[in-house]
């Protein structure tokens, strides 16, 4: 199970250890035992919503399938509860994991996102759903699913450029897209949706083989997933990088319950 699970810039998972690999990390070839079937130790029924710029996808424990309502930027948080409620009617859940394209501090939206509405930061979401809720940045709950052991970094290629880090068990939440990068863009500018659209296909591809290969070298990191609705578009792999699922989200959110009993640990603060 993961074990000191917290909402702010670290969260240690070093208890964490695949089935029959004893107390050693594992490969990065061997993936983190779960299944959505199997239910978790604490037998809560969970509610995983990934919000999205252009959608909100919602799964839950003991469904097949995800649903998803449109988002964008008339989305406020009050908006996506009523709406979700509404394609959600029915489900049963116990506990709510929230992945927010955004900073989280605390377990809480520490900045409005820039593809929707305002009204996220402040916004008592255990009070609108009248359960309990978990909120992570939604590059770091795909991360978490898509963890394999070692030193591991997650670039979300969707609307934006999300960015998660995770070094020997320790995730570390990441804000690498806003960084400049070219010609006074950003990162985001040229690995984002925009930047899929402005360079075309061909040149785009060219640029995330690029960036991969300096955060490869700028974070020391064994490998990197690709994740995000645009990675479907890259056929060729930068070196040491895999293609990420979408679903891995979903994990994320499951894994962020898998001990429901551990303590809030004190926040650590990456550093400048």
């Amino acid at each position: 199970m993961w074990e000191g699970w917290q909402n702010g810039y670290c969260t240690s998972l070093e208890n964490w250890r695949p089935q029959g690999l004893g107390g050693s990390n594992p490969s990065p070839s061997v993936a983190p035992p779960f299944s959505p079937a199997r239910r978790l130790e604490t037998r809560l029924k969970i509610l995983v919503i990934d919000v999205g710029g252009t959608h909100v996808k919602a799964l839950a424990t003991g469904r097949r399938a995800p649903i998803k309502i449109d988002s964008g930027p008339t989305m406020t948080p009050r908006l996506m509860v009523s709406e979700l409620g509404k394609a959600i009617a029915g489900w049963e859940y116990d506990v709510v994991s929230i992945g927010f394209p955004g900073p989280v501090s605390n377990g809480k939206p520490a900045r409005e996102p820039w593809n929707l509405a305002a009204g996220w930061v402040g916004f008592d979401f255990a009070k609108a759903f009248k359960r309990p809720v978990r909120v992570i940045n939604d590059a770091a709950m795909q991360a978490l699913g898509s963890y394999e052991g070692r030193n591991m970094l997650f670039l979300g290629l969707g609307t934006g450029l999300g960015s998660t880090m995770i070094r020997d068990g320790v995730l570390i939440p990441l804000e690498l897209g806003h960084l400049p990068y070219r010609h006074d863009k950003s990162y985001e500018d040229y690995l984002g949706d925009a930047g899929y659209k402005r360079l075309g296909k061909r040149a785009w591809r060219k640029h995330v083989t690029t960036v991969t290969a300096l955060f490869v070298a700028a974070l020391e990191v064994d490998y990197v997933i690709l994740g995000g609705g645009n990675a479907r578009h890259i056929h060729e792999l930068p070196s040491r990088a895999r293609l990420g699922l979408n679903a891995n989200a979903f994990k994320g959110g499951f894994r962020l319950w898998n001990d429901a009993k551990a303590p809030m640990q004190k926040r650590k603060r990456a550093p400048r």
